[in-house]
């Protein structure tokens, strides 16, 4: 069966809406149907999707997903805001730079973007709107900035990568880290210049972040102590060799517990059950995804699909700089219309080696495709963030979409930042 033909399916099954790991399974089966010959049968594919699903490391993504659950529930989110609007508040679009600060915080315990984006969002946007920020630009704000989830460690798409890839889950982690804080800055100078264009309500602004000083700055700290710990405990578990990511995810799983049910008290024993089934819910559909993405991978690397595009790619532009621009423009069209993961798992084995064959590390290359599938979370048509800020709102997607474009923008020269000067990621490593 022609590669091209078997592509063109693929899409289509994708824009006529039928979900992606049903998608993944029959393009997975097709060859073998059309060509007798083919060296796949479905028995191979059953073992490949178990195979895929058999890896220690893939244990961390469910309990990362539960443990953000937690401490969603907990109020986590509230605990990390008051202390970044301690400090930043009584500054031009103080109030927007701590949202942005809050998703980079929670995208270090979470490790999803959708997940920072409804725990921030849920607890900042009405307050951003209380004090005379417009609706739009505090939903665009939190949507973009919940992008940071996924690049700050720890990430569960580097976990993603990790797998498909065979680099190292703690360096990708490492290397996450200054960009996440790069980016994160771009999005604050952005606020600050929206703000003194826009103007703020400073009289309202000033009286909420008064309340919060008339606490007084231990107080504060001492709220938020243990929701900032959060982020150094799990981190400084993998760095400092006492766990690996799997089990720092289950560490935080405990610690979130721990912390939600005996020091904050803001769930109770009956809420644990509801926040399983919620983990579950979340996780399944990515389960399925994975399995099948595994089963498709096996299928194109039989087929040769990424010895031809490399070949394609690397007989068609000779220049380092134009093989990564057009890299960089296919992630993005694809972030566009795909979910994280499965872009992920499918895509690194083809992309990977065109990449090395320039001479680019894997790390770098990780923190590049991750960036660019952030992107895709904040542009539509599949834009999860822009969906889940929505919901909190109801302000429609695309209104959304159009206030985020400026924002968008500091993404993209980000990741251009990232592409060309590798030690913005790796430099640490």
């Amino acid at each position: 069966m022609p590669v091209v033909v078997l592509f063109i399916i693929f899409v289509v099954l994708l824009v006529i809406a039928v979900p992606v790991s049903i998608t993944l399974g029959i393009t997975s089966v097709l060859p073998s149907v059309f060509d007798p010959s083919f060296t796949v049968g479905a028995k191979y594919l059953i073992r490949a999707m178990f195979g895929g699903l058999d890896s220690f490391p893939l244990l961390a993504v469910p309990m990362f997903v539960l443990s953000g659950i937690i401490m969603a529930k907990g109020g986590i989110s509230k605990k990390l805001f008051d202390v970044f609007a301690y400090f930043l508040g009584k500054f031009t679009a103080g109030m927007p730079c701590a949202v942005i600060v809050t998703c980079l915080f929670y995208g270090a315990i979470s490790g999803s973007a959708p997940a920072t984006v409804a725990a921030v969002g849920s607890m900042t946007i009405p307050i951003l709107s209380n004090l005379g920020y417009d609706l739009t630009f505090s939903t665009a704000i939190v949507a973009v900035a919940g992008g940071l989830g996924v690049i700050i460690p720890p990430s569960i798409p580097f976990i993603m990568y990790g797998m498909a890839s065979g680099a190292s889950v703690s360096d990708l982690f490492l290397a996450g880290i200054i960009p996440g804080l790069m980016i994160g800055a771009l999005l604050m100078l952005y606020a600050i210049y929206h703000c003194k264009r826009y103007g703020e309500d400073k009289e309202k602004i000033h009286a909420e972040v008064q309340m919060l000083h008339d606490k007084g700055l231990l107080k504060v700290l001492k709220e938020s102590f243990f929701a900032l710990l959060s982020p150094v405990i799990i981190l400084g578990c993998i760095y400092t060799g006492v766990a690996s990511p799997t089990e720092a995810a289950v560490i935080s799983v405990f610690y979130a517990l721990i912390i939600s049910l005996f020091v904050y008290k803001s769930i109770k024993l009956h809420d644990i059950w509801p926040i399983l089934v919620e983990a579950i819910r979340t996780f399944t559909p990515i389960l399925f995804i994975l399995a099948a993405s595994t089963a498709f991978s096996r299928v194109l690397t039989l087929m040769q699909v990424p010895q031809t595009v490399s070949e394609f790619i690397l007989n068609n532009f000779h220049s380092p700089v134009a093989i990564l621009l057009i890299i960089n423009l296919f992630l993005l069209i694809v972030g566009m219309v795909m979910d994280t993961t499965p872009a992920i798992l499918i895509l690194t084995p083809i992309l990977l080696p065109i990449v090395q064959a320039i001479g680019m590390n894997p790390i770098q290359f990780g923190v590049i495709m991750v960036v660019n599938l952030a992107i895709g979370f904040v542009t539509p048509p599949i834009g999860v963030n822009l969906f889940v800020a929505s919901s909190l709102t109801d302000v429609p997607v695309m209104q959304i979409a159009k206030k985020a474009l400026p924002m968008i923008a500091f993404f993209l020269a980000a990741l251009l930042l990232i592409t060309f000067i590798p030690a913005i990621s790796i430099g640490i490593l």
